[in-house]
């Protein structure tokens, strides 16, 4: 009877799930980034879209096999003990605990503060702002920074002590996250190409204006595609609650990657529809929103976006709360017994919670000294050379989630050697595909960010390191 209350859902559902899973707010963050990598070119920038949803789409193919055959293991931690060793779990889940979900948590916050400030201020333009409104107050200002905070705060206690009403939150942003992608896909398309001054014509001339050499703009491009992107690989959890799970969950992923590249796609060139590629490069796309739906229900759907967003740390923070709780189930990390412990009113893991959020307060000081208000910027090292940097700043929206496709090149590699018993086509195409799609991604990442690598690198090192002392259980 539990078997057949889990697997209750059909394959128009689990398509839902995937696309609901995996579109978020980054589609809003990153449409801006790859404009600016590109230098507004539009067909490059489109090409950057697709690669990197090919690249999703391998992988997500190579990890629904490993669902279908591992039917009681859930989570991509668990698909690397089975595959690798319980060893390479470990620090996996260590990777995603301490830096993968906190970092990609206050960035979400940080967007939420943003797009909150934004909708704030277009509807009462005389508020006062420390930092004006038209010098990047919404974006760096201290009321931005105090938002975000909060944000992160009031997420932890949802999560922390009420599951339940998480839930009902993350169902509801599922919802509001797609009217802006929807409605700007739709009507920008109409009037970039029916409008007085066919702006998508127009914006897409700029192409051959731009620079020559391609290659370094598009793998640039491609990274940040990446953060559009990420949050599918907690589609492959789905698979005990489909019927013919089999069948149903790699049809599910396809068609759902479809939809999602070609949601953000659309929403990409309707975005360029309502505003020359300059504009939209300095201000972002809320100047498009006003200038095609005017100023009302153009600030309106900022509004959507913000709560997109916030739907979208919700589902982050809930990550945050159980990551050294997942460690301590195994008897792994630091304090297995303290982190183990789960509320009994609340069941959660309380302190597990706490530390999570901890983690979130760090990075999210880094994030606002290193990537918004630049702080670190003026301090260069290796200077006059083709190494001059910024000591120990990193975009901390992608580097991160780069890591995480290198880390799945081994479970890859380790299913092509060990799944036997599976077709030519799951065993060796579909993760030869993912590697190469992995290996490109990594690819772009050190072309694209250069001696960010570095910087990043020393610091991955040194958590892994920490990692390795304070974990309880040797693997």
């Amino acid at each position: 009877m539990e078997n057949k209350l889990e697997r209750r859902y059909g394959l128009f559902t689990a398509i839902c799930m995937v696309v609901g899973i995996v579109i978020g707010s980054g589609v809003f963050f990153k449409a801006q980034t790859i404009l600016q990598k590109t230098e507004g070119n539009m067909p490059l920038g489109i090409l950057a879209w697709i690669i990197g949803g090919m690249i999703m789409i391998f992988c997500i193919l190579a990890f629904a096999a490993m669902a279908q055959k591992y039917e009681k293991v859930n989570g991509v931690v668990d698909y690397a003990e089975a595959t690798v060793g319980p060893g390479y779990g470990y620090y996996l889940g260590w990777f995603m605990t301490i830096i993968y979900y906190p970092t990609l948590t206050v960035i979400l916050a940080w967007l939420t503060a943003r797009y909150t400030l934004v909708f704030l201020t277009s509807c009462w333009p005389a508020l006062p702002m420390l930092i004006p409104v038209a010098e990047g107050g919404c974006v760096i200002g201290p009321e931005c920074m105090v938002l975000m905070m909060v944000y992160l705060v009031c997420a932890y206690v949802v999560n922390a002590l009420s599951p339940k009403l998480a839930g009902r939150v993350q169902a509801t942003t599922t919802v509001i996250k797609l009217i802006p992608l929807g409605l700007m896909a739709v009507v920008g398309i109409l009037v970039g190409l029916l409008g007085p001054n066919h702006m998508l014509v127009s914006n897409f001339g700029t192409a051959s204006e731009t620079q020559d050499g391609v290659a370094a703009p598009l793998l640039a491009s491609v990274c940040a595609t990446a953060f559009a992107y990420e949050g599918w690989i907690i589609a492959t959890t789905i698979n005990s609650e489909l019927k013919d799970a089999k069948r149903n969950l790699p049809k599910a992923l396809i068609i759902g990657g479809i939809i999602i590249i070609a949601t953000y796609i659309c929403y990409y060139i309707g975005v360029a529809g309502g505003a020359s590629v300059e504009v939209l490069m300095a201000e972002g796309a809320t100047v498009a929103f006003v200038n095609i739906f005017g100023g009302f229900l153009g600030n309106l759907l900022n509004l959507f976006v913000a709560i997109s967003c916030a739907g979208t740390m919700n589902g982050l923070m809930l990550g945050c709360c159980r990551g050294a709780y997942s460690l301590a189930a195994r008897g792994e990390g630091p304090a297995p017994r303290l982190f183990g412990e789960v509320g009994k009113e609340t069941n959660m893991p309380g302190n597990s919670a706490i530390f999570g959020l901890l983690l979130c307060a760090f990075w999210g000081m880094y994030f606002i000294f290193v990537s918004v208000l630049e702080v670190w910027g003026g301090a260069k090292v290796f200077t006059g050379t083709a190494f001059e940097s910024a000591p120990f700043c990193f975009d901390a929206s992608e580097l991160p989630i780069i890591t995480i496709y290198a880390m799945y090149i081994p479970i890859f590699v380790n299913w092509m050697r060990k799944a036997t018993n599976e077709s030519a086509l799951r065993r060796y195409v579909i993760p030869a595909l993912a590697i190469a799609g992995s290996l490109f991604m990594v690819y772009a990442c050190l072309v694209g960010h250069r001696m960010e690598n570095f910087w990043y690198l020393i610091v991955f090192a040194v958590i892994m390191l920490i990692g390795r002392l304070v974990n309880r259980k040797r693997v």
